[in-house]
């Protein structure tokens, strides 16, 4: 396990600094994202300062997490993989099992995030929604995996689940803002996709711990602030309001009758 825990060291810092600087250049280059954004604006366009608020706090959590990784010591986890437990316990193992099994699908996100940058500036959508999709679905497919949280759950593990979840929660808005300026789906959309959003959110919220069904809260609150300005979009701008209202009524009562939260 030790060679695990420093691959997961470097992969995860690696990616970090890779994304993290493609997303400077976004923001500093010209044009830059936002100004992108505001030039194809359709029917799941977010308000792009929803991005920007989630970005920085997510800077914040991964920091943080990648600061626990690099506390752990290698060399004293490299025997637990042939048995010996090296006075490491049971629940420190697991937690850090579970957080350098991340540590690959988060690298694979920051450069698929990093590659959707490069061609989201080039307005090349097709291309930036293959890497969108492919980090949402990788990143939600590790979020399922995740043991549960306990109350006994160490510092590590509690990190590994808010940046697993909020990575996949953004990864959601993603793949429905860019697929929406791909296919050019201006708002407000048909019947039926009104209906799906509206139904399938508030179910998604219900079958999630309470914090990931917050960051799916956020993501419709962002399209329903983006929308409210476009004409012809006040009725979906209010109906995903109103979708945001139960899904908030869902968390809450879901944070206050189960004992998960993360």
């Amino acid at each position: 396990m030790g060679n695990h825990v420093s691959r997961a060291q470097y992969l995860t810092l690696g990616s970090f600094v890779v994304n993290f600087g493609t997303q400077l250049y976004g923001m500093l280059t010209s044009p830059n994202m936002k100004e992108v954004a505001d030039r194809n604006h359709y029917a799941f366009s977010p308000n792009p300062w929803f991005i920007s608020a989630f970005f920085s706090g997510q800077v914040v959590l991964q920091l943080a997490w990648i600061r626990k990784l690099f506390s752990l010591n290698p060399a004293g986890y490299e025997k637990i993989g042939a048995g010996d437990t090296n006075g490491v316990t049971a629940e420190e193992v697991a937690s850090v099992q579970t957080a350098t099994e991340y540590a690959p699908i988060y690298a694979l996100g920051n450069l698929c995030i990093a590659g959707w940058l490069f061609f989201w500036l080039r307005e090349e959508f097709t291309a930036s929604q293959f890497l969108v999709t492919i980090n949402s679905f990788v990143q939600l497919a590790a979020v399922a995996r995740l043991p549960p949280v306990t109350p006994g759950s160490s510092r590590l593990t509690v990190l590994t689940h808010l940046v697993a979840k909020t990575f996949a929660g953004i990864g959601v808005l993603d793949l429905l803002d860019n697929g929406g300026v791909m296919s050019r789906y201006t708002a407000p959309p048909s019947k039926l996709v009104k209906g799906l959003t509206y139904a399938l959110f508030p179910l998604a919220t219900a079958v999630s711990t309470p914090f990931f069904g917050l960051t799916l809260l956020y993501d419709v609150v962002g399209v329903c602030v983006g929308q409210r300005n476009v004409l012809g979009a006040s009725g979906w701008s209010t109906g995903l309001g109103w979708t945001a209202g139960a899904m908030g009524t869902i968390v809450v009562i879901k944070t206050l009758f189960t004992q998960k939260v993360l």
